[in-house]
């Protein structure tokens, strides 16, 4: 097929424009576009979000970030064994749903996978794995990854899943995710003049994409602030993340019996809107590991993420009859979890004193005061 330079500076097929140009045309016609449309369609936009692109490389240190998967195999140990508590906890069912939602290419699920195996073959034995992911490329990686255990696993979206059950909830499960709500799209609003006012995107006269003040453009903006018991000072920005709501309500719908875990970095309502230091919201873009200054430019090329707000996940969770039953550090959750005596279990397989070493070197990276896993939370909710 020919390929031509874009005139914004990317590349497409001939015939296809560009997102840029997708974008830019979409402004045109609408005038403007709230800024959650922008960011859904940077990061997922079917060929060109940041989540779809299959020549980008986004995990690990060539990448963009790096999760706590590809960090260290004790990050998904840990969690297989409290997986096997819960297990328990649900009275040792003979099917066990656990659904991961935005799995990525599979790192997680294959070290759960392969220590369930192991260490708790009942567990293992009794699993129905239902492996979510947007990303068509992540989905194809994670399939190759995965394919040991295809027997076990299932790739299915939450929302296909939903419709196939009719409404009807699923019994004995467990949903986890990590790093998810971080990555749903979300409104950009800022007080001024006393009164909250969203930030869209349009274009200057140039033809770059710009923010521009107007209107809400939906009254559950301000409601959100009032749910959350939280108000913003004159001239403060903030994020309202109304798709992580959505998520909530569409999971709860799916637990009958069961629990939701969600890991991610957020903060309460308060600590949220009341730093000073979050005056400018909590808004990022990265590349190479690196801040990009300039959230708006080149859309699809980086990650954009922003802080969870545990109050109002908390919130829409009770409202949808999710009980929250922990909040906590992922460090201090992954030590209540069993991570010093999961170590010492890795190391009878270690097939080598470095990969001991290394496998105690990940443990005090993951536990140390002010490490990765300190800045990180998990909430787990409820479902009897």
């Amino acid at each position: 097929m020919s390929r031509r330079k874009s005139r914004d500076g990317g590349r497409a097929d001939a015939g296809n424009p560009t997102l840029e140009a997708n974008l830019r045309e979409r402004i045109r016609r609408d005038r403007l576009l709230t800024f959650r449309d922008w960011m859904h369609a940077a990061l997922y936009d079917e060929r060109e979000g940041y989540y779809q692109r299959r020549d980008l490389q986004r995990w690990g240190r060539a990448g963009d970030y790096r999760t706590s998967p590809e960090r260290s195999r004790l990050f998904a140990a840990t969690f297989a064994r409290h997986f096997a508590t819960l297990h328990q906890q649900l009275g040792r069912p003979n099917t066990l749903h656990l659904i991961e939602a935005g799995g990525g290419a599979g790192r997680f699920a294959h070290g759960l996978l392969q220590t369930l195996q192991r260490d708790a073959p009942h567990v293992f034995d009794s699993l129905h794995y239902i492996f979510d992911e947007a990303s068509d490329d992540s989905r194809e990686r994670a399939a190759k990854l995965l394919a040991p255990f295809e027997a076990r696993v299932e790739f299915r979206r939450i929302e296909d899943l939903s419709a196939s059950l009719n409404g009807a909830p699923l019994e004995n499960v467990i949903i986890f995710s990590n790093e998810l709500l971080d990555a749903f799209p979300v409104h950009r609003v800022v007080r001024r003049g006393g009164q909250l006012r969203e930030l869209f995107v349009g274009l200057n006269a140039d033809g770059d994409f710009v923010f521009v003040e107007g209107p809400p453009s939906t009254p559950r903006l301000a409601e959100h602030f009032e749910r959350v018991g939280a108000a913003l000072s004159e001239g403060q920005f903030a994020e309202v993340n109304l798709d992580a709501e959505a998520w909530i309500e569409r999971v709860a719908r799916l637990v009958g019996r069961g629990f939701v875990i969600s890991v991610d970095y957020g903060d309460e309502a308060a600590r949220l809107f009341g730093a000073a230091h979050r005056h400018e919201g909590t808004l990022r873009a990265f590349r190479r590991h690196e801040f990009v200054e300039d959230f708006l430019r080149e859309p699809g090329a980086t990650d954009l993420t922003t802080t969870v707000n545990w109050t109002h996940v908390v919130s829409m969770g009770e409202r949808a009859g999710l009980k929250a039953v922990a909040l906590e550090s992922l460090d201090a959750f992954l030590l209540r979890a069993g991570l010093l005596e999961q170590l010492e279990r890795e190391t009878t397989f270690a097939a080598s004193e470095s990969e001991v070493a290394s496998l105690r070197l990940d443990a005090r990276e993951m536990i140390l005061p002010g490490g990765m896993a300190s800045h990180f939370q998990v909430l787990v909710q409820e479902k009897e």
